[in-house]
């Protein structure tokens, strides 16, 4: 069975994204064939990009940055909730990734974006251009949700419409399709 990394793009005391990435976390481990697992960036805490040494050269000298290496090395897909931040994505997203290079390669990447009228698609736009220079493989298919607050109820808890458990569905289909074809690329 694949493995599908399910990565948080913020790191804010009392974001609101938990929501979503807890219900697209669940919904991913009911509805599709992938070992799933959420990598919270606020738990992991990465530290600003503090590596020596290019991540090409995988010199890793700090635990941090061995224990990131080890979790992303063993994904064969990615599904990155993804806030969109002054039209833009967060930084803890993009230092995440730039702390490795040959960890992602050759890896399917998808979105669950959230936030105002756009539902983080700038946001996502944006990202696209950083991960296919990781040699990484976004697919056009996302989930969109924007006015996400209106849909997170009283206890915390994000209740998804029809057409977001939808988007959500054929999202993870598309992953596992990309992520059977990109094997072949990653096979020694």
């Amino acid at each position: 069975m694949k493995n599908l990394k399910i990565i948080t793009s913020t790191t804010r005391p009392g974001r609101a994204g938990v929501a979503i990435e807890k219900w697209i976390t669940e919904f991913a481990k009911s509805k599709s064939e992938f070992n799933v697992e959420l990598l919270d960036l606020s738990v992991i805490n990465l530290p600003l990009m503090d590596e020596p040494n290019h991540p090409r050269m995988q010199k890793y000298q700090h635990e941090h940055t061995k224990q990131w290496s080890t979790k992303i090395n063993d994904a064969d897909a990615f599904l990155i909730v993804l806030a969109e931040y002054n039209f833009g994505f967060p930084a803890p997203i993009k230092n995440a990734l730039d702390y490795l290079f040959n960890e992602w390669m050759h890896k399917p990447v998808a979105f669950v974006s959230y936030g105002g009228v756009s539902g983080g698609l700038r946001s996502s736009q944006m990202l696209k251009q950083v991960v296919t220079t990781l040699s990484m493989m976004p697919i056009t298919t996302q989930v969109n949700i924007p006015f996400f607050t209106k849909l997170i109820d009283e206890n915390g808890v994000f209740q998804a419409t029809e057409v977001i458990e939808r988007s959500a569905e054929h999202t993870l289909y598309e992953l596992k399709k990309w992520s059977n074809a990109l094997s072949l690329m990653r096979s020694k």
